[in-house]
């Protein structure tokens, strides 16, 4: 069986490949995830996924008898064209939260799993509609610490889900790892779900 890597510090990334019972082991895959110029949100956020997962491949042994594969996923906030990051300070993550309040955003997650001998990836686009946010409201929702490292500044399976009104799309890529896609994708590696379900 190939031996799977998640090449990727987000633990919401590991609770949903565990929520799978797919069996992984966890490592570091830091690229540079500046966009390049005039890069289309799509093919940015595939990139950086690919990146990922082909950093993680190159940190692993290559004279093994084990089969080995790594997957790399990124995920990104995007409103009229824009890529909304991780915010850099507490004004930057309010002017986010004021641009989405109100609105409706789309969140686009890569996912790529390559071994020794192929890459593929997939993207998946979800659409969510914020309700009108108060100023004081964003306030405390940056005084709670949690959209200091999100993309858009939320978190849609934390407290930022009081601001979301509709969501049209996966669930779980708008938390970082769309599962379906994800198990069909791991399943051309040989890689299968439900590994750690309990004996009945």
């Amino acid at each position: 069986m190939t031996l799977l890597y998640l090449a990727s510090g987000s633990p919401r990334r590991r609770e949903l490949l565990t929520q799978i019972g797919v069996a992984f082991t966890s490592l570091s895959a830091a690229i540079d995830e500046t966009p390049l110029a005039a890069e289309a949100a799509e093919a940015y956020v595939e990139r950086l996924a690919r990146e990922k997962a082909a950093a993680g491949l190159a940190s692993l042994p290559v004279d093994t008898d084990q089969l080995l594969a790594v997957l790399g996923a990124d995920t990104a906030v995007v409103l009229d064209g824009r890529i909304l990051g991780k915010p850099e300070n507490r004004e930057d993550a309010l002017a986010m939260l004021a641009t989405l309040s109100g609105r409706e955003h789309q969140v686009l997650t890569s996912v790529a799993v390559a071994d020794h001998q192929r890459c593929l990836s997939i993207n998946v686009s979800s659409r969510v509609l914020f309700r009108a946010i108060s100023a004081e409201e964003a306030e405390a929702y940056w005084a709670s610490g949690e959209p200091a490292d999100k993309a858009g500044s939320y978190a849609i399976q934390g407290l930022g889900a009081v601001f979301v009104e509709r969501l049209e799309g996966s669930y779980s890529a708008v938390v970082g790892l769309p599962l379906n896609e994800t198990a069909k994708l791991l399943g051309q590696f040989g890689i299968p779900c439900w590994q750690r379900l309990p004996a009945r």
